[in-house]
């Protein structure tokens, strides 16, 4: 009796986690969120209903992630992506004290020095966004349409490593689904496997 005791909250945990992962889905509406960036301004996904919406999930202390900032491909796309009229939003999930953790001054700097350029960095240090996507990694990157879908949920690139010389050999799946999304093509590679150092919760 007792065994069966201890094994009520063990099933109960396993029920959610998968009912939680099973909530994401490509095709379906994305979950919406409220965050504050590094200036104090909140944004809301709603807010951009009619625009495609890039999230990036990001750590700068990750060494995947600095492949990508290293080697200006993250800042890059960022650029393309506004050019494009898309809204792109940097996430930082890190809890404080945990790697990855930044204040909101730090995440200016940090933005200055890199000279990257999404429309904002939201710093959700409780992890409500991270969560509520299913953030696995730092670089994890969603796409939703202009109708508030999820169109693409997975790495930035193809080559899971952090080489920045593997870049240009890489298919760059963001790149590639906002090029589908413009041409009103349907989105060839829905999903892929994110890669990098697990987000700090």
């Amino acid at each position: 009796m007792l065994k069966r005791f201890f094994q009520i909250p063990l099933i109960i945990t396993v029920l959610y986690a998968c009912g939680s992962s099973a909530a994401l889905r490509v095709g379906e509406p994305a979950p919406g969120f409220e965050g504050m960036d590094t200036g104090g301004n909140v944004h809301r996904l709603a807010d951009y209903r009619g625009k495609t919406v890039v999230l990036e999930w990001t750590n700068h202390d990750c060494p995947y992630v600095r492949k990508h900032y290293g080697a200006g491909n993250m800042q890059e796309q960022q650029r393309e992506a506004a050019a494009q009229g898309v809204v792109w939003l940097s996430i930082i999930s890190s809890a404080p004290g945990k790697q990855g953790h930044v204040s909101p001054e730090e995440s200016e700097e940090l933005a200055r020095t890199r000279n990257a350029a999404p429309r904002a960095v939201i710093l959700d240090s409780e992890g409500k966004i991270g969560r509520a996507y299913n953030a696995k990694t730092t670089p994890h990157m969603f796409i939703i349409d202009e109708t508030g879908v999820l169109v693409y949920m997975g790495g930035i690139d193809s080559i899971s490593t952090t080489n920045p010389d593997d870049i240009p050999q890489a298919t760059q799946y963001v790149r590639v689904t906002l090029q589908e999304l413009a041409a009103g093509k349907p989105v060839s590679t829905p999903v892929t496997k994110p890669y990098g150092c697990s987000v700090k919760y």
